[in-house]
């Protein structure tokens, strides 16, 4: 298999990975709405019951203090968010399907944003999900410089090769 086609199966995959964080927050966002003119707070204590925590300790009462402060405008303002965050993850995974520079750019961009958030809950605590996230996150960012990195020698070749071929014909005339 020639190293170009495993960089374009790579793409795909990277295409796919952001699809999918795209639908992820599509159904949140999507689940927000059924939310609005309801008693949150009150969902977010049997939520916790359910999952048999207890809503003493810190997260579960983080949790239910946080339902507790959302109002219907702040749900629709994270609802309209999070489609907005979907949408953006369509386009880039649209444009990564079809090796376009542009999403190339804009995987790399996203991802250097995401990193140190990343690396800085990672030093306030190690767990195996924070250094899946941030390996995956990692990998990606280094497979889109080097991506970009290699579509610049070619661009650059490119333009080589054209000036040659002028300085050719010039020659010939």
């Amino acid at each position: 298999m020639a190293l170009n086609e495993k960089m374009t199966r790579a793409l795909k995959l990277v295409a796919v990975f952001e699809a999918s964080k795209g639908f992820l927050v599509l159904f949140a966002g999507l689940a927000l709405f059924s939310f609005i003119h309801q008693n949150v707070q009150f969902a977010a204590e049997q939520l916790v019951r359910h999952l048999h925590l207890n809503p003493a300790k810190h997260i579960p009462r983080i949790f239910i203090e946080a339902a507790s402060n959302l109002t219907d405008r702040r749900i629709t303002f994270l609802a309209l968010f999070a489609l907005l965050y979907a949408f953006m993850r369509f386009i880039e995974s649209f444009g990564l399907w079809f090796a376009k520079r542009w999403a190339e750019w804009f995987a790399l961009v996203s991802g250097c944003v995401y990193l140190p958030i990343e690396l800085y809950e990672l030093i306030k605590g190690v767990t195996l999900f924070k250094i899946v996230f941030v390996s995956i996150n990692l990998i990606i960012v280094i497979y889109m410089a080097v991506m970009l990195k290699q579509n610049v020698k070619k661009h650059v070749q490119k333009k080589r090769d054209i000036e040659v071929l002028r300085e050719n014909s010039r020659a010939k005339s």
